[in-house]
């Protein structure tokens, strides 16, 4: 347990730098995305062959499919988010996935959610209402990106759904991991092309901005984070739930200069305190 648990706060920490990386990329936010999990995939494949286990014959490719898609939606649309609003503002809005899930749960499985899940959820609410009102003092592009941060949240827990279903079958979580990479990349490329945004960096540091996107914060990140969820009690998930959006605020405060003014800051809290009780409620 012991070395699971500093690396699931590594873990959290490297996908709290993602923000910063999309902000200092030299590319559109659809390139960005594209090149995150395009970049990733030498590394994935790999370790994948590796382990000898590259998935079940029977694999259900519809859900495959969704889970690309949702993941593919999903960066699209936090990458814009984060170009448009606040990384602190991007990073809280993008965690009510976890509400989310809950809620898809409760209306297609019917499994009702609890007193605490609900209590939850309201506070989270009232928290991001805060973060618009915030939001409104800056200019309308950064309402549009708190807009798309919400979104960025219902396509994450359609991810999570998707890629619980393929676990339950008995998919290998790094088996997951590539193939829904492989083909977020195959549904974010033509998006970028047809965008017309910058879709190759203008320099060996634009690249080495994407690598560390790549490497850092999706293969690394998340690689510690499912490795850790393995070997650790379901409740340590409710901890780097919580943890990645504080340390994504910092790191915004430390590299690209950016405030928190009140106001903001007490949101962030409420959406904390309220993503921590849905969590909790969820048992």
């Amino acid at each position: 347990m012991r070395p699971a648990f500093p690396a699931l706060f590594l873990g959290a920490t490297f996908i709290s730098l993602s923000p910063i990386f999309v902000r200092l990329s030299d590319v559109g936010p659809t390139a960005s995305a594209f090149w995150r999990v395009a970049l990733a995939l030498p590394l994935l494949w790999p370790l994948v062959m590796a382990a000898r286990r590259p998935g079940n014959a029977r694999m259900p490719w519809q859900w495959l499919l969704g889970a690309g898609a949702a993941f593919a939606g999903d960066l699209a649309f936090w990458h814009w988010s984060i170009r448009f609003t606040s990384v602190a503002n991007a990073t809280l809005l993008a965690n009510l996935a976890a509400p989310f899930v809950t809620l898809a749960v409760w209306l297609f499985w019917r499994e009702r959610p609890t007193a605490t899940f609900t209590a939850g959820l309201a506070t989270a609410l009232i928290g991001v209402v805060m973060l618009v009102y915030t939001s409104l003092a800056f200019s309308p592009t950064a309402l549009l990106g708190d807009a798309f941060g919400v979104v960025t949240a219902l396509f994450y827990a359609a991810y999570i759904l998707s890629v619980k279903e393929l676990r339950d079958r008995g998919a290998p979580t790094l088996y997951v991991m590539a193939m829904t990479s492989t083909l977020t990349a195959l549904a974010l490329l033509p998006a970028a092309v047809a965008s017309g945004e910058p879709l190759l960096p203008e320099s060996a540091t634009g690249w080495l901005v994407l690598v560390g996107l790549a490497w850092v914060s999706h293969c690394a990140g998340q690689g510690l984070i499912a490795y850790s969820l393995a070997h650790l009690p379901a409740a340590f998930s409710s901890v780097s739930l919580l943890f990645q959006p504080v340390m994504a605020a910092i790191f915004a405060w430390l590299v690209l200069s950016e405030p928190l003014v009140p106001l903001q800051l007490l949101g962030g809290l409420v959406v904390l305190a309220g993503i921590y009780l849905a969590r909790r409620g969820t048992g």
